[in-house]
């Protein structure tokens, strides 16, 4: 079994084409994110990664082997939930609240500006869709959000400067949006089990 206890996040300070000529190994977000884990790579060679404790493997990293040889890590296609707000009456806020529920409930959150991703719950489906936003399944990598203090070996290496104290605003002065309310129609797609006609249809 080939030794491996080195992670080169996405491949920095490698050149372009030692990474394309490195074998490759599919592993999907279970393993990932633990740090000591067996695995076969693409040249069929038995792989033994002991990575730093918290160690977190995302799709594009390196594992470079006891004997030097590199393995590109690719992110494996798994079932996950494709959360978008309605297409017809939804909005970004509507993401935003989502991301902030299951944030509550814990769940890995993968964050896009337009979709959230999440694993397979068909209870947080019902909540999703309970909140008028489109649920779907499909089977793509999953890359959930980091914690905001774990590294995972992903840290930046330069120093954030302060920011600058805010100035005093008139909190009278800042608009307030009002949500209207929810208003279905036939392109209304995402899996309501209501009844319309409470809705004011």
């Amino acid at each position: 079994m080939l030794q491996i206890s080195k992670l080169m996040s996405q491949g920095a300070a490698l050149a372009p084409v030692l990474v394309k000529r490195a074998a490759t190994v599919e592993l999907d977000w279970d393993v990932r994110q633990k740090s000591r884990f067996d695995a076969t790579d693409s040249q069929g060679r038995s792989l033994g990664i002991f990575l730093s404790r918290g160690t977190v493997v995302r799709g594009g990293d390196v594992l470079v082997a006891e004997d030097g040889s590199l393995v590109q890590v690719i992110a494996a296609p798994q079932p996950v939930l494709v959360i978008t707000p309605c297409p017809t009456h939804g909005s970004a806020f509507d993401l935003t609240r989502a991301a902030y529920h299951l944030g509550n409930r814990h769940v890995p959150i993968e964050l896009k500006p337009d979709h959230l991703k999440i694993e397979p719950d068909h209870v947080l489906a019902d909540l999703l869709r309970a909140m008028h936003l489109t649920v779907v399944e499909a089977t793509v990598a999953f890359e959930p959000e980091g914690g905001a203090y774990s590294t995972g070996g992903h840290g930046h290496d330069h120093a954030h400067d302060p920011a600058p104290a805010p100035a005093a605003q008139n909190l009278s002065s800042i608009p307030i949006a009002v949500e209207k309310p929810h208003v279905h129609g036939p392109s209304c797609n995402h899996g309501h089990d209501h009844p319309h006609g409470s809705h004011g249809h």
